[in-house]
């Protein structure tokens, strides 16, 4: 397998260092515009190639994954260009910064029968996916709230804001490890010392189905760097937190106990049960490189990534709905996710010798993709 980094800055740079350390992969190659970049992956990684020129991967038929983590602005154009060069992708999220942009990518990836995947990459995190299997067993009972955190002192972004920059963690968490989409959003935020009134501080309420609600928050403002999901049931508590060494996720068997029901009010009270705190076992492993060998598996075996080009598109929209919220001074979004895909006009014409699909083409995560010889 061979595969070109796009953009070799902070992100981009540790992408090199985990498809290096993959067996699987053959050659790794380095694309940025900046000599200074460049000279950091040659000095850091001896022996990976680079180039200025984003077009020399995309000519290259032995280069088959392009990896893109450049700025949210340029998503778009490198990976449609990667898409019609016949190039798998996987784009840093957010996948694009506009809805109908991502939309866009997701239809002609699928229509030319190519794998696209987006960096959400707390999804390949072994506590996440612990989450998801103690919710999916019932363990935790009926679900009641959501809450997560993601805060620091910066980094400031300059041509994005607090939202766009760390939301998309919490927004691609919540509906994977629930296991359901959002019915509606609302959002309220301010900006403090941002840049051109960029917001700074955000809270994000979001609501499921079942009367399960989940909070956001996110800032560059807060002295202390947090990073925590939990997820509150009737029988079990469960808190992940990123931030504290090995010890990543925590299960509470607490909770509040209802009475019998009774027609004297004086008799209503409720108690409380603290039972014990389990710190379950989880086999430590870096995300990001599961992240990375999970995309070069759907690549030759032509499965449909975890976190594939649509899960990215319903992110986006997320965010937008978030900011359309900000603009109504908090109120509530809809959140309908149903594409039709005959509405979506697309306004460009396929390769030549490339035969549209009908409807897309990847359908339930791990399915195969019917596109003959590769």
């Amino acid at each position: 397998m061979r595969v070109a980094v796009v953009g070799c800055g902070y992100w981009g740079s540790k992408h090199v260092r985990v498809l290096r350390q993959n067996p699987e992969v053959e050659l790794v190659l380095a694309v940025d515009s900046s000599a200074e970049c460049r000279a950091h992956i040659e000095a850091q990684y001896p022996g990976v190639p680079t180039t200025p020129d984003f077009h020399d991967a995309l000519r290259r038929d032995d280069i088959r994954g392009i990896i893109i983590a450049t700025p949210p602005s340029t998503h778009f154009r490198l990976a449609r260009e990667s898409l019609l060069a016949g190039k798998d992708v996987l784009v840093e999220k957010p996948l694009t910064d506009k809805a109908a942009q991502a939309r866009e990518l997701c239809v002609l990836a699928d229509r030319l029968g190519r794998v696209l995947m987006v960096g959400h990459t707390f999804l390949y995190h072994p506590a996440v996916e612990y989450m998801r299997r103690e919710i999916d067993s019932g363990a935790l009972g009926t679900l009641y709230y959501a809450d997560a955190a993601r805060l620091n002192l910066g980094i400031f972004q300059r041509d994005t804001d607090v939202i766009w920059d760390l939301a998309p963690h919490d927004l691609s968490i919540m509906p994977y490890v629930l296991g359901l989409e959002p019915v509606s959003i609302r959002a309220r935020g301010l900006s403090h010392v941002g840049a051109r009134g960029h917001i700074d501080v955000a809270n994000l309420d979001m609501l499921f189905p079942g009367q399960i609600s989940a909070t956001i928050r996110v800032s560059w403002l807060d002295p202390c760097k947090v990073r925590r999901v939990t997820i509150v049931g009737s029988n079990k508590m469960l808190v992940f937190n990123d931030s504290s060494g090995e010890e990543k996720v925590r299960v509470y068997d607490r909770g509040v106990e209802l009475p019998h029901r009774t027609d004297n009010f004086s008799d209503f009270h409720l108690s409380y049960r603290h039972g014990d705190v389990t710190i379950p076992h989880i086999p430590a492993s870096e995300p990001l490189a599961n992240e990375s060998s999970h995309f070069i598996d759907c690549i030759r075996e032509r499965r449909t990534p975890r976190s594939d080009g649509w899960s990215g598109y319903h992110v986006v929209q997320l965010l937008e709905r978030a900011h359309r919220s900000l603009a109504l001074d908090g109120a509530s979004i809809s959140c309908g996710m149903s594409v039709a895909d005959d509405e979506i006009m697309l306004p460009f014409n396929l390769p030549h010798g490339v035969a549209p699909q009908v409807g897309p083409v990847f359908t339930q995560p791990g399915a195969l993709l019917d596109v003959g010889s590769d």
